[in-house]
């Protein structure tokens, strides 16, 4: 199920939240958790009913293996804990393309199993080798089953974060005070939810058409086009995971729940290193907390933590997806945060808006690497910035020909300037712009901020008729 359509908005999360809120109500509060579980495996089994059998079977496994743990605390049973949780996120996102090798350099010819990918695997599985890893250093102690069933489940965050770890959530769902409808974490949950279902639906789906029209048509692309198709994805992947963030932390303080933030204003940065402070947040704490520091991170000296570095990098390019694109951006990021590294006391005497301008210049450039289907593609649209010409073609230009205020704009502007002055008006919010977090911690709860609320939700509902999943949920 999808946070961005009519049956997830206007029935399953009023009657979950009615369900839930209800028992707890009535003192109810087993039921009530059971109904948010139960709650949470129908909005992930939705479409494929199959994935419950999936998720279910890992929560299983991963629970009998945490009691083990707390009573007998081995590496060797981490270890094969940390290895089966692997083998099961391998075989389902990276089987397929380990046969597409074997096949390329053998000159075999093994058939494809054409495996679909579960939702949400490579999330709910760092999150339980995470717990696994606690329990066996005797920082998480046991929870019934339930509360990790719930601790793994929760919907708002299950598909594509944050990755959450135990002692952040489980008090949450334990304090009493908590099971209480709260009607001003309601409203600002319903804000931060509109706010993200405005830059999903408005925002990243209308920019995303320039991006497919300019990833499906290369080799004629004008230097413009190319420009505009970089930009367009760097726009794209912005607004959309950011509006999942957003939509998660919205849903989530409904219930009483608040996520840790995995989105700060990543293109405000200087440097990668301060991207990656502010980019998927919760991904580089894991990395950090559960691979470069047990690798020695910095404790081995600089050419350890270099290649240490290095490692992390590359993982978080492989664990993003499989593909030779994935693993090349891990590397360029790798390569980047090293150098950046290496060399910090002279980016330090730069002035932070050079600084700023060559941070993001590299990363629209790695963005290519990302999106593109291959690394001959990527190359090619890199190189068609150059290709000379700034005219835009009607398809592309009238891609983003979908939003009323965009219908009114070409009545005083031509085309081409409507998709160039938006393109840098959203780049802008972007760089210039607070963060959702920000303002649902800041704001007052007033009629100007109930206005504004209700105005984004009712334009982005509006527009729902094509519904699109996101990004993340790929990887």
């Amino acid at each position: 199920m999808l946070f961005n359509s009519y049956v997830f908005i206007f029935l399953f999360l009023p009657l979950t939240l009615l369900l839930y809120f209800g028992l707890n109500k009535c003192r109810q509060y087993t039921l009530a958790k059971l109904s948010l579980v139960i709650a949470s495996l129908v909005f992930y089994g939705y479409n494929e009913p199959y994935y419950v059998l999936i998720i279910l079977s890992s929560i299983g496994m991963n629970y009998a293996l945490c009691c083990v743990l707390q009573r007998y605390p081995k590496k060797a049973i981490l270890a094969g804990g940390i290895i089966a949780n692997v083998i099961l996120l391998g075989y389902f996102k990276y089987f397929d393309f380990l046969l597409e090798n074997i096949n390329r350099f053998t000159g075999s010819a093994f058939d494809y199993l054409n495996i679909a990918l579960p939702l949400g695997i490579s999330f709910f599985t760092f999150q339980q080798i995470s717990y696994l890893v606690d329990t066996a250093k005797g920082e998480c102690k046991q929870h019934s089953f339930w509360d990790y069933v719930l601790f793994v489940t929760f919907f708002p965050q299950l598909v594509a974060g944050p990755i959450v770890s135990h002692d952040e959530m489980l008090p949450q769902f334990a304090d009493m005070q908590r099971k209480r409808l709260n009607f001003d974490n309601f409203a600002r949950g319903l804000q931060a939810f509109s706010i993200g279902l405005f830059k999903k639906v408005i925002v990243a789906d209308n920019f995303g058409r320039i991006v497919s029209y300019g990833y499906q048509n290369i080799p004629t692309l004008s230097s413009l086009e190319a420009i505009l198709t970089i930009l367009a994805y760097t726009v794209q992947i912005y607004f959309d995971f950011s509006g999942y963030c957003d939509m998660a932390t919205g849903i989530a303080l409904m219930f009483n729940i608040k996520l840790p933030m995995n989105f700060n204003s990543p293109y405000k940065a200087a440097t990668i290193l301060e991207f990656w402070k502010r980019w998927h947040i919760t991904l580089t704490r894991f990395l950090t907390k559960y691979i470069y520091i047990p690798l020695g991170g910095n404790r081995k000296g600089k050419v350890r933590t270099y290649l240490n570095v290095f490692l992390v990098f590359l993982i978080s390019g492989i664990w993003h997806g499989a593909g030779y694109t994935f693993i090349l951006w891990g590397v360029l990021h790798g390569i980047a945060n090293i150098l950046c590294r290496l060399f910090r006391k002279t980016v330090d005497k730069i002035p932070r808006p050079i600084n700023w301008l060559m941070n993001f210049v590299f990363l629209n450039l790695t963005w290519v690497v990302f999106r593109a289907p291959s690394v001959g593609e990527a190359w090619q649209l890199i190189k068609q910035v150059g290709a000379g010409g700034f005219g835009l073609s009607v398809e592309l230009a009238s891609s983003l020909y979908q939003p009323a205020s965009i219908a009114v704009m070409v009545l005083v502007l031509p085309l081409t300037a409507v998709v160039l002055v938006c393109t840098a008006a959203v780049l802008a919010i972007a760089v210039f712009g607070k963060n959702t977090n920000e303002i649902i911690e800041r704001s007052r709860l007033s009629g100007w901020t109930l206005l504004t609320t209700w105005a984004l939700f009712i334009v982005s509902a509006l527009s729902l008729s094509g519904v699109s999943t996101f990004l993340y949920f790929n990887f």
